[in-house]
């Protein structure tokens, strides 16, 4: 998948480096809610075969684990993750994101709530068009390990 830099999406992206690992967590799960209506995911097929497998690999752990693995993703303590192509990245976090909504990957908590000080961040994303959203999320998780 290709897409183009947006100079819309630099402040949000560089807010969104601002937070802690589990607060750019969830804000990718809701960031991800916010999308997947509007998304057209890539058929199973189509998904790089070593994304698969480091997703079955996320998949196999005990939730506790799961959350620590995407933790150390976003870390940049991944070597496999970050030797990754960009579209394989980006297969990660959507099958990744896809195990949430369906429940084999942990999730974040029904009643978790957004620390205050991302208020404004949120604010900032709702205001971008569809296509400057799907190019921020696209920044952040090639971002990861790179």
């Amino acid at each position: 998948m290709t897409y183009t830099a947006d100079e819309a999406t630099k402040p949000a992206l560089e807010t969104f480096q601002g937070f802690d690992v589990d607060t750019q967590l969830a804000l990718l799960w809701f960031g991800y809610l916010d999308l997947k209506e509007q998304l057209n995911p890539a058929p199973p097929e189509s998904v790089e075969a070593i994304a698969k497998a480091v997703f079955d690999q996320i998949q196999e752990l005990s939730q506790e684990e799961q959350l620590q693995a995407q933790r150390d993703i976003i870390n940049g303590a991944s070597q496999t993750y970050n030797s990754l192509s960009p579209n394989a990245k980006l297969d990660v976090w959507l099958l990744l994101a896809q195990g949430m909504d369906n429940g084999s990957v942990i999730q974040v908590p029904s009643d978790y709530q957004l620390p205050g000080e991302t208020d404004e961040f949120v604010a900032l994303i709702k205001k971008l068009e569809f296509e400057q959203r799907v190019n921020f999320m696209l920044s952040v998780v090639q971002g990861f390990g790179s």
